[in-house]
């Protein structure tokens, strides 16, 4: 695979990368740096975000609960971006749960003091608005293509994704957390799961699966994992 297509530096936030050497001298000994395991939650909805977070490596979800008990991923942030919006856009609270979904690492600042540096260094600020903007089409796209596009189909753009974000080949994950993330029963995804084996587009086993074939697995996705990539790339220079 062409590296250029991944978001993924590693050991590196790729938004606060983009900043003047200046300003992240400043920033970095503000922020702590803190490890996440698979399914640690980082802010459930309405609960105060007292920290905002920039993922070093790993990859994260944003999921929306219904009141039914069900949830569904709508937005995947790795180290091209951040976790706490809400706190960017004047809010306390979030109406969604962060969790992990691959191990990693991530820097996390106050709360406060994330608001204070924005008004301190109008480029973090710009580059905050620029994420913002690329979260919340990232937003619409998933929405959309979980109304029309096949379970199979949205698998692929997961796993592609996912393996951006994570820059490895082969990583943790379980039938059960994928089906949560896709919205969708485990059974739907023992079925996908299976036929994307079987073309050897992944290799499935024990709770971890491998990208056995990109360029595949690339071609057997809806166009709107491209579509998110290319807009994240255009906003925040990284593809």
């Amino acid at each position: 695979m062409d590296q250029s297509r991944r978001f993924i530096a590693p050991g590196q936030n790729r938004l606060l990368s983009a900043l003047s050497r200046d300003v992240q001298i400043r920033l970095l000994p503000r922020m702590e740096k803190v490890n996440f395991a698979v399914r640690q939650v980082l802010f459930e909805p309405q609960e105060v975000l007292t920290h905002v977070y920039f993922p070093l490596s790993g990859a994260m979800s944003l999921l929306m609960a219904l009141a039914s008990g069900e949830t569904i991923e709508i937005a995947t942030v790795g180290n091209e971006g951040m976790l706490g919006t809400p706190v960017f856009l004047g809010s306390e609270r979030g109406a969604m749960r962060a969790v992990c979904q691959v191990a990693g690492q991530a820097l996390k600042i106050r709360s406060d003091t994330f608001r204070h540096s924005l008004g301190e260094h109008p480029d973090l600020a710009d580059m905050a608005r620029r994420y913002t903007h690329g979260i919340l089409n990232q937003i619409a796209q998933t929405t959309a293509c979980n109304q029309i596009h096949s379970v199979q189909q949205r698998m692929c753009r997961w796993l592609l994704m996912t393996h951006d974000r994570v820059g490895a080949d082969e990583f943790h994950l379980t039938q059960e957390l994928l089906a949560q993330m896709l919205g969708v029963r485990r059974p739907s995804v023992t079925v996908a799961a299976g036929a994307l084996q079987r073309a050897g587009l992944i290799h499935y086993q024990r709770g971890r699966i491998r990208i056995a074939d990109r360029a595949r697995l690339e071609a057997a996705s809806c166009g709107c994992y491209d579509t998110v990539r290319q807009d994240i790339g255009r906003l925040l220079g990284v593809a």
